[in-house]
């Protein structure tokens, strides 16, 4: 098992969920800057896109900077080769680890045989991840999944995952036909822990973790060396900043030296407006003519809100086309 920078991360280790138009290279630029999370995933990126006339088109997605270190590369897709050849892009582009995407919901991919599906087929799954292990060399090669498809499936699954020894394995706590509808059952994150004992795979929780505290919690009542934080970060750059990792886990004896949020970062209006403006410019620095600016609009509402004329001023930001119409808007009130 080659176990690359996970055997370096000090536990527990806290993680940055990879979102599909949501994680790209200018969010996880400005996460990097205001607050790093210990290892971060690029957006889950198509093997047979990657492998096509297409290539070039969807690189974008693995664009990331020297300051987001750890950063894997998140790969979905059904045709093993594939997998092997884009684990070879991996180490050419210089990754420092590749995880396989076993655990998306979506329709359209799932029709590919690929994400979440793969779950109904564990031979095909053990045959991609053998292929992309031999692909990746010294890169250590991860998994993202979740406990079933349409019923709770997690034993005879993660013990298939389990016999191709993959570095680490993230449990989305709930099935694919759960969505994220019902809450996560992190009861199953710590049965997943207790089936790879002994294994040297690494177990990471996932699915309704709202802040640091709360995923510390959660760790700590299921054992697990981990957990990673999706839709919390959303308008919250500052989600995994400000903790010294031994004052972090002083933190859970005494509540007054606590360093963890329990909500959203509480800074100034002024400082979210002006963060929310640089993550734009950034945007369309990147991505001016590649990606539509409209991909901004998710995150104006979460950066917006909770004071007086919030929603008037996210209505004006949602038909901005570019960073230079939000700089009008939002200069004036910083």
């Amino acid at each position: 098992m080659v176990k690359g920078f996970w055997e370096k991360i000090q536990k527990p280790i806290f993680a940055l969920a990879p979102m599909a138009d949501v994680t790209d290279a200018a969010f996880r630029q400005i996460i990097a800057k205001y607050g790093k999370p210990d290892v971060m995933w690029t957006e889950f990126v198509s093997c047979d896109g990657l492998c096509s006339m297409g290539k070039d088109k969807l690189l974008k997605d693995l664009w990331y900077t020297e300051a987001e270190r750890p950063i894997v590369a998140q790969f979905f897709g059904s045709k093993p080769e594939n997998f092997y050849r884009c684990a070879k892009l991996a180490i050419e582009l210089g990754f420092d680890g590749i995880d396989i995407n076993m655990g998306c919901p979506d329709r359209s991919i799932n029709n590919q045989m690929a994400g979440a599906d793969l779950i109904n087929n564990p031979e095909l799954a053990k045959m991609i991840i053998r292929e992309t292990k031999r692909g990746a060399g010294n890169l250590p090669v991860s998994i993202k999944t979740r406990v079933g498809y349409n019923k709770e499936n997690l034993d005879e699954w993660l013990k298939n995952l389990l016999e191709e020894k993959p570095a680490a394995i993230t449990i989305h706590a709930r099935t694919k036909k759960e969505l994220s509808l019902v809450p996560a059952r992190w009861e199953l994150v710590a049965r997943a822990k207790e089936i790879a004992k002994g294994t040297g795979t690494l177990i990471l929780g996932n699915g309704d973790v709202k802040y640091l505290r709360d995923a510390q919690n959660k760790i700590s009542q299921t054992g697990a060396d981990g957990a990673m934080l999706g839709r919390a970060v959303f308008g919250d750059p500052w989600l995994f900043s400000g903790f010294n990792r031994e004052k972090a886990l002083q933190k859970f004896t005494n509540s007054e030296t606590s360093i963890f949020i329990d909500k959203k970062s509480t800074l100034t209006l002024s400082q979210r407006l002006k963060v929310m403006l640089e993550h734009a410019e950034l945007f369309d620095e990147l991505f001016a003519g590649i990606k539509n600016f409209a991909l901004m609009r998710k995150h104006f509402g979460s950066y917006v809100g909770g004071f007086p004329g919030a929603k008037e001023l996210r209505v004006k930001l949602m038909e901005a086309e570019n960073s230079k119409q939000v700089g009008k808007i939002v200069r004036p009130l910083l």
